[in-house]
């Protein structure tokens, strides 16, 4: 909230600033818990003298258009000037707008800056009609030149800006005269108040690094904390406190978590064993005993949220290496809702237990170790542990599923299979825990798309964005040859026949009751007329199998937007997901990369032309003709060397660039294509396509759909830019 209320600030009084005529040469913005500061530079002392001339209503108009127009521009009927245009004569007036003092308009625009204020949250006190997001005690308003300091004249509900401010609230409370920015951030420094943010997360940084140094420790980065400890403390004083030895046994990320969440504290670990056994705290202010009382007490507390942390462990641990194992929290997932149309946790379990089976062999995972993990993955969210702590789901079930004695490619897929939640997360490569998170995302993806409840616009409350990008990242980043349209037609379908099911009967449909491999369009029909006794059943199943095709061109444009990101242009993915097989994204990918790198060279970009060109003239006489010109050009009828010798490197380049597409190896697809480029450029400069003979302008025409067809086998260069 600090952080951004700066830049508000900023922008909302520059602009208005510049609106006003003001111009200055710079700006900076800075915030504590306390205040918020604004520095202009180069601010001008008046905004300058603007003249304009304002045209009015004819001569001889209404007086009553006269007399608005007159209003509007706040002039006298005897300033209007008459003068001749092409449509008569016409009122002109000449406007002055003397400029004004800097002070007053800063007066004005920091009180509107102030009642509009955009918080998030805010308060109104007292008697005043002021909101702020915490009562607001001064305001500080000056103008420094060399002649000296003037305080801007300004009074909001009764708080009249001053020079004065005040340093810490404890350790300087006393009045604080400025002249300047400058002599501000000076005497702010003295009296305990470091004015900017990046100095106070760099100094807390600084010091807590040095003090677990000096202990043979390490801190712990997390950049978000140090940002918002750096925003509760004015001036920082870094304590190192100790952990009681009952809780260092803990999984280290149980005490990180606790110690972040419930007091702001960093975790400080033994890097020879990986042990969290101190903590940094940062408090507001200097002690006369150093700290000690404040580390004692807050001590104290930590030490009864860790007594909570381990109750849970040692009851999660019981239940994990019971008899029952993590079966027990399976169960208890059938009472928990995923989505009211969706049914219960344990039923999603199930279907992504079933997807995990049937994805397994794509990846190179064990079918039996893959629906292992799928229906042990989800057990944590029963635990006691991610109740308290959910954003520990996963890494806790990865624990409990050794603890289970359960097979590590299980335990691992337990914690993985959340993985990749954002483009910066790691992408899991063990095979089971590949199939997991693959069949958990598309699980939740082609759910979301049989209930109609996609993504639309910036709203995405499901993260089906994320979801998307984290199956193109898993497929991408493990080279994985998996047919998404088969996926997505047999999960759509399945998801949505279960639904209307349970919306027709409220019975609770179990994934084995339905067929999960029924993705033809008969047997699905069948399906439908079987279960639900619907009268057309084919219209039902075209609407689902339009579902799936829609999803997968979210996929598709979701991979435009990872790709794009890595420098292959938009028309560029374009022309390859017209291709067959674009349902394969690696082959997809393989196949933008090749394109790309060939549109880059000399050839690739003439070659492109060439080709447009042909196209252009092809689809032009086929529209003019009525004909489709595809039937194969005859070499013999061709009159110039060029158009031989163009016969020749097609006959070639077909030859060259076919077994490379069938081979995926699409590098020497491209070398194939630039082998025309030459041929193509001669044939152009050389040969009319449009000739007077009809049989020469037709056989023309057709060898001009042979290069499309020969150019076409790699990709679709028509949605190709030129």
């Amino acid at each position: 909230m600090q952080s951004r209320a700066a830049e508000d600030l900023k922008k909302r009084v520059t602009d208005g600033l510049v609106e006003a005529g003001l111009t200055y040469a710079g700006a900076a913005a800075l915030s504590t818990p306390r205040r918020l500061t604004l520095a202009v530079d180069g601010l001008l002392a008046e905004s300058p003298t603007i003249r304009e001339e304002r045209k009015g209503p004819k001569v001889g108009a209404p007086d009553k258009a006269i007399e608005g127009f007159l209003r509007g521009a706040g002039v006298t009927r005897e300033q209007l000037e008459e003068r001749e245009t092409p449509k008569g004569p016409v009122y002109f007036v000449q406007i002055e707008k003397p400029g004004r003092p800097a002070a007053e308009i800063i007066a004005e625009v920091l009180e509107a800056t102030i009642r509009n204020f955009p918080w998030p949250k805010s308060m109104r006190w007292g008697a005043g009609s002021l909101r702020w997001v915490r009562p607001l005690h001064s305001i500080l308003c000056i103008l420094s030149d060399e002649a000296g300091t003037s305080v801007v004249d300004l009074d909001i509900d009764g708080i009249k800006a001053g020079n004065t401010t005040r340093g810490h609230r404890f350790m300087a409370p006393d009045e604080i005269t400025v002249t300047g920015f400058d002599d501000y951030a000076a005497k702010l420094k003295r009296a305990h108040v470091v004015l900017d943010a990046r100095e106070r997360a760099e100094a807390i940084w600084q010091e807590a690094t040095n003090q677990a140094f000096a202990n043979g420790l390490d801190v712990v980065e997390d950049k978000g904390l140090l940002a918002e400890v750096a925003g509760l403390v004015e001036w920082p004083v870094v304590l190192m406190g100790a952990i009681d030895e009952e809780f260092l046994e803990l999984p280290p990320e149980v005490l990180q978590t606790s110690m972040k969440e419930h007091q702001k504290f960093f975790s400080v670990k033994n890097p020879k064993t990986g042990r969290i056994e101190k903590f940094i705290t940062v408090a507001n202010r200097e002690t006369a005993d150093n700290g000690a009382t404040i580390l004692a007490g807050n001590q104290k507390v930590l030490s009864a949220r860790l007594a909570d942390a381990k109750f849970f462990w040692e009851n999660d641990l019981r239940t994990a290496k019971s008899e029952a194992g993590m079966s027990a929290w399976v169960e208890n997932l059938g009472n928990v809702t995923f989505h009211n149309k969706l049914g219960t946790q344990a039923a999603r379990i199930d279907r992504i237990a079933a997807l995990a089976r049937e994805i397994a062999p794509v990846v190179g995972a064990d079918a039996d170790l893959a629906e292992q993990a799928a229906r042990v993955a989800k057990a944590d969210l029963s635990s006691e542990m991610v109740y308290e702590f959910p954003e520990l789901q996963g890494l806790m079930g990865r624990y409990y599923a050794e603890a289970a004695g359960l097979p590590q490619d299980v335990a691992n897929a337990c914690e993985a299979h959340y993985s990749p939640l954002g483009p910066g997360d790691d992408v899991p490569s063990e095979p089971v825990s590949v199939a997991v998170a693959l069949a958990d995302k598309l699980d939740t993806l082609t759910g979301f798309w049989a209930i109609d409840e996609k993504p639309t616009g910036s709203k995405d409350p499901f993260a089906l964005r994320r979801a998307a990008l984290g199956v193109i990242r898993l497929v991408l980043e493990n080279d994985v040859r998996l047919h998404l349209s088969n996926v997505l037609n047999k999960a759509v379908f399945t998801r949505d026949l279960s639904v209307r099911i349970q919306k027709a009967n409220s019975a609770t449909v179990k994934l084995q009751e339905i067929q999960a491999g029924a993705v033809d369009q008969k047997i699905a029909a069948e399906l439908y007329k079987e279960k639900l006794g619907t009268s057309d059943p084919k219209a039902v199943t075209d609407e689902v199998f339009d579902k799936a095709e829609d999803l997968l061109t979210f996929f598709h444009d979701r991979l435009k937007v990872f790709l794009r990101d890595q420098g292959i242009r938009h028309d560029v993915i374009d022309a390859c997901i017209a291709m067959e097989g674009n349902d394969d994204l690696t082959l997809l990918v393989k196949r933008a990369r090749a394109l790309e790198d060939f549109l880059k060279t000399d050839d690739g970009e003439n070659l492109l032309q060439g080709f447009k060109r042909a196209n252009n003239i092809l689809s032009k006489e086929e529209e003019k003709d009525g004909v489709e010109y595809s039937f194969g050009a005859d070499r013999k009828f061709a009159e110039h060397d060029s158009e031989k010798a163009l016969f020749d490197a097609l006959e070639a380049g077909g030859a060259a660039i076919s077994p490379a597409i069938e081979a995926e190896d699409f590098a020497a697809a491209m070398r194939g294509m630039a082998a025309l480029r030459a041929p193509i450029d001669a044939f152009f400069d050389a040969v009319q396509v449009n000739a007077d003979n009809e049989i020469l302008r037709r056989n023309r025409l057709n060898l001009l759909n042979q290069i499309r067809k020969v150019c076409g086998q790699v990709a679709d260069l028509t949605k190709v830019e030129g």
